[in-house]
């Protein structure tokens, strides 16, 4: 049996992408056979109307204190899940959100706790790329983790990330980071925990309108340095 979904989509100022992106999203859901399904907004502190657009659509929003990160609305959306398994992913579905039937599968089949989407093991998959200076720097960032966590991962920053719900609220409550290497803290608390961890390659699209400014991103390479400080210390125990 399947059981049940979350899915939980993080938003600042989205309300031009949101109405398609949650017709596709309700589109997949009502076709698949999850015995329950539901969508959570978590409303970044939007200057916009993306909490309107998002209960127009019959999405269950959540109100952050603020623009806190994405981060805090991932853990905020994981706290909040009903689901027995929750995903989140991007309020663009630079993966498509069909790719869910891989992350499950392998979940399933691995008895695994947490499965999510990657970029790196199957670049063929890749349909439109991201800038040739951008997709270098995520690399970059790639070997620089690897190197200070010991995670033997090869896309922590996809935004596509399937948890077992019980697993989730272990992992989110040890959370610290609040912003973009917020992805790279959970995968290091899971295996810390002992979570079975899977990246699995899924089809992802470069999508145009990213958030995430040079600078956010260059800042992101201090991250690894501080899970890895958090983990001697004994902060996710």
């Amino acid at each position: 049996m399947r059981r049940s979904i979350s899915i939980i989509i993080p938003a600042y100022n989205e309300e031009k992408r949101l109405p398609a992106t949650l017709r596709t999203v309700r589109e997949y859901l009502g076709g698949s056979s999850w015995d329950f399904t539901e969508i959570l907004v978590v409303d970044d502190g939007s200057r916009d109307a993306t909490a309107a657009v998002a209960e127009a659509a019959g999405a269950r929003v959540l109100a952050n204190p603020g623009n806190r990160g994405k981060g805090y609305s991932v853990r905020h959306g994981m706290g909040e899940a009903r689901g027995d398994w929750a995903l989140f992913t991007d309020a663009d579905l630079s993966a498509p959100i069909a790719e869910l039937e891989k992350l499950w599968s392998a979940a399933e089949r691995e008895r695994a706790q947490v499965a999510f989407g990657s970029r790196a093991v199957d670049r063929s998959l890749i349909g439109v790329r991201q800038p040739f200076f951008r997709e270098n720097v995520g690399r970059f960032f790639n070997l620089v983790m690897r190197s200070v966590t010991g995670l033997p991962f090869r896309d922590t920053q996809c935004g596509f990330k399937l948890f077992e719900t019980s697993a989730a609220r272990e992992i989110f409550s040890r959370q610290r980071l609040e912003g973009f290497g917020f992805d790279v803290e959970v995968l290091f608390i899971a295996r810390k925990l002992g979570c079975r961890v899977l990246e699995v390659p899924v089809r992802w699209n470069d999508v145009a309108g990213t958030k995430v400014s040079l600078w956010r991103g260059m800042a992101a390479f201090l991250d690894p340095l501080k899970v890895r400080w958090n983990g001697l210390v004994g902060r996710y125990r």
